[in-house]
């Protein structure tokens, strides 16, 4: 099936390339938006990332010109407006599940950098600065971790975390048994009190849309160290930045952003940053930011290929697929 790819960086051609399929696949790194939708005309297919914008307008555009499948690279989809495209008579496929232990591992990996100040470290050493005054951790033994959310990456995390010998907490509406040997779930307001550290895996919906604000981080202890894999929206910036100032939140390491669309995924080192409130985040020692990169494995990557062209395949054949968006 004729398929337009955007937002297409190396890492993702080479994925898709890489797996044997009939498509005939075309490639841009033009992001998808209700001006770029006219380049897909013609095309039944499109594939796109979280960093597209691909609303009614858009939507809309694609519609008039052949497309009948959207397909994201991602197991979220919210930069998508599934009733529009419904509507429309456009099918959305996402990924459902490629690899828990990529952003599983990433998660240890921010929560370690942070608790050994390794970023600040590995910058003194560049700097042929050797001294050791200000790098005072802790050890992850000695806390409470909470884990929000126990989808297929939260468990990995938990699994993961249980290694290191610290008291785990969990939380999720729909408490995942077989994790009962290594977590104890309590209630959301149990979690947010207890909590030396708490690390975010939910979806954007409606009801995780800013989780942490000012309401829930007066709840949380002081010096709480927060951390975010799933979706820049969970946290309310504006709170944070307010607790990073105040010294409620002792420390932050986020791999997503509520306004990363537009940002992320692009090279803006040449760029003023306009972002006023990303640019305030950067400023504080104990923050820790990265470009949205927790799922870029090589393992990830070809599971993420694997599963899009099985949907475009599944759809040229049958006009739906496994795992289109219900």
């Amino acid at each position: 099936m004729r398929t337009l790819v955007f937002s297409s960086r190396n890492y993702f051609k080479k994925a898709l390339t890489a797996v044997r399929s009939s498509h005939d696949l075309h490639f841009v790194e033009t992001r998808l938006d209700s001006l770029t939708a006219p380049l897909a005309y013609g095309y039944p297919a499109v594939v796109v990332f979280v960093s597209d914008r691909v609303d009614r307008a858009t939507l809309d555009i694609l519609a008039r010109g052949g497309t009948r499948l959207v397909a994201t690279l991602s197991t979220g989809y919210n930069h998508i407006d599934v009733p529009a495209a419904r509507e429309l008579g456009i099918t959305v496929a996402s990924v459902p599940s490629y690899s828990p232990h990529a952003v599983s591992e990433f998660t240890l990996g921010l929560i370690l950098s942070l608790a050994r100040h390794i970023p600040r470290a590995c910058q003194r050493v560049r700097d042929n600065n050797f001294e050791l005054e200000g790098l005072e951790g802790f050890e992850l033994k000695q806390k409470t971790i909470g884990v929000v959310g126990t989808g297929a990456i939260g468990q990995q995390v938990v699994r993961n975390l249980h290694g290191f010998g610290c008291r785990l907490l969990a939380y999720d509406p729909s408490p995942e048994p077989s994790l009962g040997q290594l977590a104890r779930y309590v209630s959301q307001s149990e979690i947010l009190r207890e909590s030396d550290i708490l690390t975010f895996h939910v979806p954007l919906l409606p009801a995780t849309r800013h989780l942490v604000n000012p309401s829930t981080l007066a709840e949380m202890k002081k010096g709480v160290i927060l951390i975010n894999t799933s979706r820049g929206a969970i946290f309310d910036t504006h709170a944070v930045i307010s607790g990073l100032k105040n010294g409620h939140i002792g420390g932050l390491a986020i791999d997503v952003y509520e306004e990363e669309a537009g940002l992320f995924f692009a090279d803006h080192s040449s760029d003023i940053l306009e972002d006023d409130i990303f640019a305030r985040l950067l400023t504080f020692p104990n923050v820790l930011v990265t470009g949205h990169q927790a799922f870029l494995t090589d393992h990830a990557l070809n599971k993420i290929a694997e599963t899009t062209l099985h949907s475009l395949t599944e759809f040229e054949a049958q006009g739906n697929c496994r795992f289109c968006v219900k």
